[in-house]
């Protein structure tokens, strides 16, 4: 569950320009989706000048 700690640290990060802000899973079979969708996102979908 996210807190208002952890909201406050997500506008910081968008403010610095980052282009997602992915919480840490609290149950260790939960890790799999987040690291899927990074796997996806960043190597499959997202396309980068060579």
């Amino acid at each position: 569950m996210r807190t208002s700690v952890a909201d406050k640290e997500m506008l910081k990060f968008y403010a610095l320009s980052a282009r997602c802000y992915i919480t840490k899973p609290i149950h260790f079979s939960q890790v799999a989706k987040p690291v899927r969708w990074v796997e996806d996102g960043w190597l499959v979908v997202v396309t980068v000048p060579k």
